[in-house]
């Protein structure tokens, strides 16, 4: 009944190994992986014949650690990785860590300057060899901390993105984009950080609201002046235009005219440009090409010079009173000459506006012009656009597909060299005579006097756009190339939806002749604090993941993050979320080792359902019809839908419903026993391998435990064998809401839960009469005695439970607490009818407080009946 073709154990049903009476996830999980690991449970075979499935790790930071985004997005590639190997598939998860250019050389730099030296003190070659000394000493702490979260990653095959066949992959690409034209060097605005003194990526840049000033200048005298209006006003000594709209009429006169630029003594001409706002401020704007992106591409609109007033420490450059102050010593000190010549118009400060900033120092990011090498995306973006468009990509959920398009059809020509000694060095050679070399991996670079490669390194996201095939072996026709890409799905956050995932469709569909690097890109969201608040050490709200699997176990740490992974959205996750996690492990074991204690078994066939009980029927329907459910979410990405319904079947109807009803019938004995038993095996087996890919040490200790097979990483999947049992689920459906019922009266009554009270309970004409021993032990009801009185009667689907509560409470007592809660009800009951019947309110008040009140006159109105039938039940005296 249901499709279960594990082998069966040789153990015999009362031979299983007694399991502690608590679990202790430090007992457990460390030497479970180990063996996992040892026995080869995640090592991928490129000679099987196996349908593949593949998943690149997002290659994590050399430098970091393990945090709360890593674990979230981990447990969902473990849980789809760890499904598909028990489906049968040829699963590989492709582990590896990115070589972080900008973090690894600040840290290296960092444990130098304790020494008393530089980098330059060492020279490139030494320094480089420096960091692969601490990288072997220091670097990869995560992978450490991957083993405890549970991670089945394939460690043989482990990459690095500097590592030889990575390098490679670069210089291949690298000289391929070179020779198609593709790859190209010139002078443009970059972010650069003043401070790591190297140009830094879009992402790298954190834009946050800053504390300013915006200061307005007078240019010009008279009626042909003109105002502008700006936030670093440093930097009008490199202006070489004001720019105003060719539509706009207060300017109309002056376009094409000259105007003096303060304090500098030069003229600049004012032009008309369709990128100026005439909306915004005074609708003219200041024109510094060589420090502002748009400024840049006024420029060479109108063939501007390229004024640079800066060197990469920020510092001015520009002969005059301000030369050599730093960029904010400047600012001040530009503002006050203005001021004494005259020209301010106005100053705001402090004025917010957001501040780009480098995500590694902190540092305030400069636009700063430099001849730099670029990627021409337009072909590369085109062709990654289309692999979407036309559905060789699936990006899930589908709204998200907007801001792919959004992206890759505005993508600009990407900067990916960077003023860095530790990353993959451009393989270009300049010669003495002005010679540009581009140098392949198998080819000899430019030997003789006056040659030299180019000092720059590539951008860290160049070689990791490369790591869906490289880290299979491209360029190389790899036996692991043709059985593992295309990647069966990506599983990332959308935060890097445009940084990451867009380069790797880029370099993936043109380095393997148009075909994508993945089928699907699952996106996830960021994991966020119970508030939903970004974690943040300096918000005072940052977890560290390993304490949590310390103190609570891996699984609860998973299972948490499971439970909120809704695709696209963010995960609030607090503290008391993972708590309730390690109580559901927690009730996990218990329950499983009640079952084998009682003598659960996987032994033999099921009986046929003609020769099992109601309950029994049931709870394998129910079973079978959980198995879909799960499948049928898996496949839609949907985590924390399949980790809801596994918690509710496992705990709800497994652990409180069956295995309760389950006792009455073990006490009897018999064949009714001996199904039951062997259900109950059934139920745990499969249910423990439905939850194995989520929470994989506590359900490996108990499922090799209960069926005595090697591992339930390497079990088959279940299977729904489509049997169902529609009038056995609705015989147990109303057997608890008996049950219900039956103990929200005891509750309201003031009976303690193991109270026992005589009660007659008149089953005929129903189906419960079987069930009348699991319902008297549930609800602790003896039998009625010849003294036997009802005081009160509960008719509950199609049964009557008549109980008899005299000498079980104090009637008075309760009579007095009733009219109490009934006397609040029917206040509240008033107040609420009041308010609803005012017009006036009605008509001002907003419609979710109208709202609210209804919802409160219902419950009023709900408690009210309530009250009353419990005062009417309570014995007469």
């Amino acid at each position: 009944m249901t499709e279960n073709s594990s082998q069966r154990p040789t153990n015999g049903p009362n031979s299983h190994p007694e399991l502690p009476t608590q679990y202790a996830p430090a007992d457990v999980e460390g030497p479970l992986y180990e063996r996992w690991v040892e026995r080869g449970y995640f090592e991928a075979d490129a000679k099987s014949d196996k349908e593949p499935y593949t998943i690149v790790i997002p290659p994590p930071n050399v430098t970091g650690s393990l945090h709360l985004g890593h674990a979230f997005e981990h447990t969902i590639i473990d849980a789809l990785t760890r499904r598909k190997r028990m489906q049968g598939f040829e699963t590989l998860w492709q582990p590896g860590m990115d070589h972080a250019g900008i973090a690894t050389q600040n840290v290296v730099e960092r444990e130098l300057a304790k020494e008393g030296v530089s980098r330059h003190d060492l020279g490139r070659e030494t320094f480089v060899e420096r960091v692969w000394q601490w990288k072997r000493e220091s670097g990869g702490q995560i992978s450490g901390q991957m083993r405890r979260l549970g991670d089945g990653v394939a460690w043989n095959r482990e990459r690095f993105t500097m590592d030889e066949g990575l390098s490679k992959a670069v210089q291949t690409i690298f000289k391929r984009l070179y020779e198609d034209e593709l790859i190209y060097r010139a002078e443009r605005i970059i972010n650069w950080c003043p401070r790591c003194l190297t140009a830094i990526s879009d992402i790298e840049v954190e834009y946050d609201d800053d504390d300013g000033e915006l200061v307005s200048i007078r240019y010009g005298e008279g009626d042909n002046s003109i105002v502008v209006a700006t936030t670093r006003a440093e930097t009008m000594l490199g202006d070489t235009a004001v720019a105003v709209h060719p539509d706009d009429e207060r300017y109309r006169h002056l376009v094409g005219t000259e105007i003096e630029l303060p304090l500098t003594g030069r003229r600049i001409p004012i032009v008309a440009d369709e990128h100026v706002d005439p909306e915004f401020g005074t609708g003219a704007v200041k024109v510094t090409p060589a420090h502002d992106p748009n400024d840049f591409e006024i420029g060479q609109r109108h063939g501007l010079p390229n004024l640079t007033v800066m060197d990469e420490h920020a510092v001015i450059t520009a002969h005059g009173p301000f030369q050599g102050l730093d960029r904010l010593e400047a600012r001040s000190a530009v503002v006050g000459a203005l001021r004494a010549d005259g020209r301010i118009v106005a100053e705001k400060r402090p004025y917010t506006h957001s501040v780009g900033h480098c995500s590694r120092c902190k540092t305030t990011i400069e636009p700063r012009l430099s001849m730099q090498w670029w990627v021409k995306v337009g072909p590369l973006a085109k062709a990654a656009g289309d692999a979407v468009r036309d559905g060789r990509v699936k990006i899930h959920p589908e709204d998200m597909a907007k801001r792919y398009f959004d992206w890759v059809d505005n993508l600009h020509d990407w900067c990916i060299s960077r003023q860095l000694w530790w990353g993959h060095r451009i393989p270009v050679w300049y010669g003495p005579n002005g010679e540009v070399v581009c140098v392949g991996p198998d080819e000899e670079p430019p030997g003789g006097e006056g040659w030299h490669q180019d000092s720059d390194v590539l951008d860290t996201w160049f070689s990791s756009g490369l790591w869906p095939f490289s880290t299979l072996g491209w360029p190389e026709p790899t036996e692991s190339l043709e059985k593992f890409y295309p990647n069966s799905v990506l599983v990332t956050g959308y935060d890097i939806l445009f940084f990451w995932v867009a380069r790797m469709m880029m370099f993936g569909l043109y380095a393997m002749d148009g075909t994508p690097p993945f089928h699907t890109i699952a996106l996830h969201g960021m994991v966020r604090d119970q508030f939903g608040k970004k974690m943040s050490k300096s918000f005072g709200n940052a977890v560290n993941p390993l304490d949590w699997m310390d103190a609570y176990g891996s699984d609860a740490v998973r299972f948490t993050l499971a439970r909120g992974a809704n695709p696209g959205v963010d995960v609030p996750i607090g503290e008391d979320w993972v708590q309730a996690s390690r109580n559901f492990a927690n009730k996990i074991w218990n329950a499983t080792r009640f079952a084998l204690m009682n003598g659960a078994t996987v032994e033999g066939e099921l009986p046929a359902p003609e020769r099992l009980s109601a309950t029994d029927r049931w709870i394998l329907s129910r079973l079978n019809a959980v198995v879909a459910e799960v499948d049928a979410y898996y496949e839609d990405y949907q985590f924390a839908k399949l980790s809801d319904v596994l918690y509710h079947f496992a705990w709800d109807e497994v652990f409180d419903w069956y295995v309760e009803l389950s006792k009455t019938t073990f006490a009897k004995g018999g064949a009714e026993a001996d199904a039951a038993r062997r259900v109950l095996g059934e139920v745990l087996d499969v249910t423990l391998r439905l939850l194995h890919p989520v929470v994989p040490f506590v359900t490996e200790k108990l499922w090799t435990s209960l069926t005595g097979q090697e591992s339930v990483v390497i079990a088959d999947w279940p299977g729904d064998s489509g049997f169902r049992d529609e009038a056995a689920e609705r015989e147990i459906e109303n057997l608890q809401q008996v049950v219900t019922e039956v103990r929200r009266f005891r509750a309201d009554q003031g009976l303690q839960p193991g109270q026992r009270v005589p009660a007659r309970l008149e089953l005929s004409g129903t189906s419960l009469a079987a069930h009348e021993d699991a319902m008297r032990s549930l609800l602790r009801l003896q039998p009625a005695g010849e003294d036997f009185t009802a005081t009160a009667s509960l008719p509950v689907a199609g049964a009557t439970v008549a109980l008899d509560l005299s000498g079980a409470i104090d009637v008075e007592a309760e009579r007095k607490r009733l009219a109490k809660d009934l006397a609040a009800a029917e206040k509240d009951k008033a107040q609420t009818t009041a308010k609803l019947s005012n017009e006036g309110f009605l008509a001002k008040a907003p419609d979710h407080v109208v709202e609210k009140i209804r919802t409160r006159q219902a419950t009023a109105d709900a408690d009210i009946a309530r009250i009353t039938a419990q005062l009417a039940a309570l014995p007469k005296g």
